[in-house]
């Protein structure tokens, strides 16, 4: 057991959750910085029963003054830097915000580590969606980066400050390019978490119809449960590097649509609608993690297939709505 402290942002969100448990088990204690802008923030470490074991602080990433006081109250050893505005649809609504948040708060994250402990561990939270238009048929850490949204633009800026960061300053700083990662506890407004509610009420007689965007874009899904314990292992390492975590297999949305509606005995195509409203001004059609640096170095791999994750993601939200 670890008697080691963390700090996590953005853990009220799917990944930070999942981290503050696996954290928890592992020994952590773990302190949370919290940004209230909603009613509910704390649905998801309640849904996970360790929402009295996390200490939070309130705080915000743009605001660097919070995030020096929470790094000194908890004296963490490890900081995970997981908070976003990470809608990609809203980012060309909020372009400003994104950047802010995205980029310039990640700048924010790592200068308060530099300047009250520069020695403590620092995790950025990079994403597949810099790839955008993909200038390689599998990406990988050595793939150059062209981001198709405002979001993936700001979390290039936030990725290659931590490149910066880790060379200039020699802080252990590392990125994790994760690839799609859901779970029950992923925010309605994602495509994968859209479609197994919908599943779910269209069973239950409360929905008939699923309206989607581009549902032959194709994307590697994974389960965040299994991708915060990539996190970790990129800040157990004795070097900070960047890692691409993935599965390494690409699905379209169409047939992710078919295994959720087949788990409840019904055809997706009875059901779906294209709705040209929720077409992306810029489309990212194909994303492809190859991971096996990851697999090399940290020895880690994907344990839940795609199957698994949607099954499990509609039978979440069954429950929900029976309840």
């Amino acid at each position: 057991m670890s008697n080691k402290s963390a700090v996590i942002t953005g853990i009220t969100g799917q990944d930070g959750a999942y981290l503050s448990k696996l954290l928890l088990e592992k020994g952590y204690a773990v302190h949370g910085v919290l940004a209230r802008r909603s009613s509910d923030t704390l649905w998801r470490l309640r849904e996970l029963g360790i929402d009295g074991e996390v200490r939070l602080h309130d705080g915000d990433l743009t605001d660097l003054s919070s995030l020096i006081r929470v790094l000194q109250a908890s004296g963490a050893a490890e900081v995970y830097n997981l908070g976003a505005q990470s809608f990609v649809g809203s980012s060309w609504q909020q372009p400003i915000l994104t950047a802010q948040v995205d980029g310039v708060g990640a700048l924010n994250v790592l200068e308060a580590v530099r300047l009250v402990n520069p020695q403590a561990r620092f995790y950025q939270a990079s994403t597949s969606e810099m790839f955008g238009l993909i200038q390689a048929d599998r990406q990988d850490e050595r793939t150059p980066f062209y981001p198709r949204s405002p979001y993936g633009v700001a979390k290039v800026m936030a990725h290659w400050a931590t490149v910066n960061y880790r060379e200039s300053f020699g802080m252990h700083a590392s990125s994790g390019i994760l690839f799609n990662h859901e779970s029950p506890l992923r925010g309605i407004e994602f495509v994968t978490r859209k479609v197994s509610d919908a599943v779910a009420r269209i069973k239950l007689g409360r929905q008939k119809v699923l309206k989607l965007g581009n549902i032959d874009a194709k994307r590697d899904w994974g389960f965040a449960g299994d991708y915060v314990e990539a996190m970790w292992l990129m800040l157990q390492q004795p070097a900070a590097d960047d890692y691409v975590i993935a599965t390494g297999q690409t699905t379209t949305v169409r047939q992710m649509c078919d295994i959720a509606f087949a788990h409840v005995g019904l055809r997706a195509d009875d059901h779906l609608e294209i709705d040209p409203k929720f077409m992306r001004p810029a489309e990212v059609d194909v994303l492809l993690g190859n991971p096996a640096k990851a697999k090399e170095r940290l020895g880690w791999e994907p344990k839940t297939s795609l199957a698994q994750l949607i099954t499990m993601m509609v039978d979440a939200d069954m429950r929900r709505l029976a309840g």
